[in-house]
């Protein structure tokens, strides 16, 4: 099953460019594109979103115009999420996640102008 919703998503999430809506999220005051809600209901991690949220009330994060959201999985079912503000910065946020089950090793996220989007819809 896991399997299949990886290659679902391996398939399916380079193909989102734009977005014709916009969701609001409860945690953060941000919005978020098609892509994103593909993705946080086929993989079920809205927790996701809730951690980009959750760090939207500290300073050195909302004043960051530009927010490059990464979650790199291991084989262990652990996980690391970061967020910096470019690829070549260092990481702003760094919050170790004891268990995962995020079907993809990596994905990465921007939030620009308070919209979180897959990097293929920026």
């Amino acid at each position: 099953m896991q399997e299949n919703i990886k290659r679902e998503l391996e398939e399916n999430l380079p193909n989102f460019h734009g977005t014709a809506n916009y969701y609001r999220h409860s945690i953060g005051n941000f919005k978020y594109t098609d892509g994103v809600k593909y993705l946080a209901e086929k993989a079920q991690c809205y927790w996701l979103l809730d951690v980009v949220g959750s760090y939207q009330y500290l300073e050195e994060v909302k004043n960051a115009p530009f927010q490059l959201w990464e979650l790199i999985t291991e084989k262990d079912q652990t996980a690391v999420v970061t967020m910096k503000e470019d690829s070549d910065m260092p990481d702003i946020i760094k919050q170790k996640l004891p268990y995962t089950d995020f079907p993809l090793e990596k994905i990465r996220l921007y939030l620009v102008d308070n919209v979180l989007m897959l990097t293929s819809e920026y």
